[in-house]
């Protein structure tokens, strides 16, 4: 019996300790670098993994599949999402993330995020949907899981949009929706994917938190995952796997530019091609590499990775 009544003195101390250490409404750095403890470069000081500016940059020309690909040998299963609505689909962005958790409107949990918002020192004037975008920095991607909702459901505007771009230079992948889609538009350089829009405002929903780990569709999302995000659908990489994960695909578009321009070529037949390269092939495509100017990678870096990779 005594042991019965120990043990529930524990749960009962371990569940006040967890909702003492929950009560914020984003986690501590220490937090965030224990949740994305493979990534052992750069921070930010919220402990989010800063990903290269460069690699961002060299992820805008891989194709989702590849990128899909690579995380799937990983065993990343749930890192895509699709069928967006696009403010331009013609243009490709990439950066980290910041995440945040909308859910319907319950009253008592509403004015506990606000009083802890208030002891955080967060803004006070407007609503709580503007708190992820004050903290946001120059590549930072906003995305937020606002559970499919459109109808008085959207998010930003174009003021709020503004605002964004502004920080981060980047846009927003939101499971939800938007307002006032011609005035975002105007917007230079600001993209959207999201899930619908409406002219509805924001309303029967609320904040629960920022920079915590989230589910938009069928991808799970932590901060500091990097997006790739093009009219074919959005990818959420984690940090760790950012640098292997251009240098493969890199790799490979290589592989493929080369084959087909000898498949037009008339050098080697569709089966040579594509299966597993004979060394005469291997050699051919390493003497065309070796003259290539144009390579999407130093030759350091391809010289280190070929001293690796497996044919």
């Amino acid at each position: 019996m005594m042991k019965k009544i120990l043990l529930v003195c524990l749960v009962c101390l371990s569940a006040f300790n967890l909702e003492s250490f929950s009560q914020q409404i984003s986690p501590s750095p220490e937090q965030i670098i224990a949740l994305t403890a493979e990534w052992k470069g750069e921070r930010f000081p919220d402990g989010r993994p800063k990903v290269s500016d460069e690699h961002l940059e060299r992820l805008k020309a891989i194709s989702v599949e590849e990128a899909w690909g690579i995380l799937r040998n990983k065993g990343y299963n749930n890192q895509f999402e699709n069928d967006w609505v696009i403010l331009d689909d013609n243009e490709v962005m990439t950066g980290r993330a910041v995440t945040a958790q909308y859910m319907p409107f319950r009253e008592d949990v509403d004015n506990l995020v606000k009083k802890i918002g208030k002891e955080e020192g967060r803004a006070q004037s407007g609503g709580t949907n503007s708190w992820p975008i004050d903290g946001l920095v120059e590549g930072d991607v906003y995305i937020a899981d606002s559970y499919g909702k459109i109808a008085n459901g959207t998010l930003i505007g174009d003021n709020l949009g503004t605002a964004i771009y502004s920080n981060s230079k980047r846009g927003v992948i939101f499971n939800g929706s938007v307002r006032d889609m011609d005035g975002l538009s105007k917007i230079e350089g600001f993209n959207l994917w999201i899930k619908g829009h409406d002219p509805s405002y924001i309303q029967d929903m609320m904040l629960t938190t920022i920079n915590y780990p989230i589910r938009i569709g069928r991808a799970t999302v932590l901060p500091g995952d990097a997006v790739l995000a093009n009219k074919w659908g959005v990818v959420f990489i984690p940090a760790h796997l950012v640098p292997e994960l251009v240098i493969n695909a890199e790799f490979t578009a290589l592989r493929d530019q080369f084959g087909h321009m000898r498949l037009k070529e008339k050098k080697y037949t569709a089966g040579e091609i594509d299966s597993r390269w004979s060394e005469a092939i291997k050699a051919d495509f390493m003497d065309w590499l070796n003259k290539k100017k144009d390579l999407p990678m130093s030759k350091e870096e391809l010289d280190a990775y070929l001293e690796d990779r497996n044919w």
